[in-house]
């Protein structure tokens, strides 16, 4: 067993921690990965504080995981020691479903093994994330990161990038497209970053001014704040997709009017309860409404290497161990552009 440093947390109303545990030993298909940086996700914050239910401590949250390789398996033949990988928000899956053989692994029918908060294959042994100097993951569940992009600003593409890359993808954003993104935080700040890349023409919707010129810089041609009625006549029948970052409830009926006919509103936030869904703003335009998750291994090593490719990384903000608790409070109040990442340097010799 390999002993193992982190930060977790002990239960539901705790403040996290240092914590000591022990990951498996590297099997035959196995990578051991010293952890240099991990991203906070929105959904750390959520898991920890048991608010979506489910949660079993002690946890170590963290999946959006940089590292190097530091020792290998005796049948791995994807990777080498000193490559720089990266880990995202699942593990393993049964890799016998539909959805696994179609490279899916997200949407795997039977289980997909995250990250944390989980269980691995055999039901007993949680799984702990990437606050923590060391991960052990099977080879097909890593994602090999561009040297061209930044550690710190790499790890966040492990969910935030990859989040926003795969509905783009799939509903289709690419030159001269109308894309909206809902929401300037960690998720949003990427889309707009990929979808400009992408060659679309991306609009900001955010409820305050303060964002703007933040919007600009990332790529955006257009701000709006403060979305209501007034302001969504104006703009009805303009876009393409738009995607929903908001993790609050809002009024999604407004975005969905300003879709063009057969557009989409894509769903990647998840708020406290549910949104009111009036049929009209549907029926009229023969819009869509749909949710996506993440993406599947494939998708995202090509996630990886479009922004490997034009020079696309995270915004963040650095922090140590020490400072967990704080920015967990400072993302509750949206006070992060965009993301904080956590050099586990200090960790590690500590």
């Amino acid at each position: 067993m390999i002993k193992t440093k982190a930060y977790a947390a002990l239960g539901a109303k705790e403040a996290l921690g240092l914590f000591e545990f022990e990951r498996r030993d590297v099997g035959e298909d196995d990578v051991l990965i010293d952890i240099l940086y991990c991203g906070i996700c929105h959904s750390d914050v959520h898991q920890v504080r048991d608010e979506w239910g489910g949660s079993t401590f002690p946890m170590v949250p963290g999946h959006e995981i940089f590292g190097t390789v530091s020792k290998i398996g005796t049948a791995v033949s994807k990777f080498k020691e000193g490559d720089h990988v990266g880990v995202g928000c699942f593990v393993d899956s049964c890799r016998e479903c539909s959805a696994c053989k179609d490279g899916e692994e997200q949407y795997c029918e039977k289980f997909s093994v995250y990250t944390y908060n989980a269980f691995e294959k055999d039901g007993k042994t949680p799984t702990q994330g990437g606050y923590s100097t060391k991960i052990v993951v099977d080879q097909n569940y890593i994602l090999r990161v561009p040297s061209s992009i930044k550690p710190e600003e790499a790890a966040p593409l492990l969910c935030a990038g990859i989040t926003l890359y795969s509905p783009l993808m799939k509903f289709g954003c690419e030159q001269g497209k109308k894309v909206g993104i809902v929401g300037l935080g960690g998720l949003g700040h990427m889309g707009v970053k990929i979808a400009a890349a992408m060659g679309a023409r991306v609009t900001v919707f955010s409820h305050t001014e303060k964002k703007k010129e933040d919007s600009k810089r990332l790529g955006a041609e257009e701000f709006i704040s403060g979305l209501d009625e007034k302001k969504a006549e104006n703009l009805e029948g303009g876009f393409d997709l738009i995607i929903d970052t908001v993790s609050a409830r809002h009024d999604i009926n407004l975005y969905l009017n300003l879709l063009r006919r057969d557009g989409t509103m894509i769903l990647v936030g998840v708020p406290d309860g549910p949104h009111e869904v009036q049929a009209f703003p549907l029926i009229a335009g023969r819009r869509r409404l749909a949710g996506s998750l993440i993406g599947g291994i494939k998708e995202t090593q090509e996630m990886l290497d479009f922004c490997g490719e034009h020079g696309i990384g995270a915004d963040v903000e650095v922090i140590q161990p020490k400072q967990i608790n704080e920015a967990y409070k400072r993302i509750v109040n949206s006070d992060v552009r965009y993301r904080f990442v956590i050099d586990l340097a200090d960790l590690s010799g500590s």
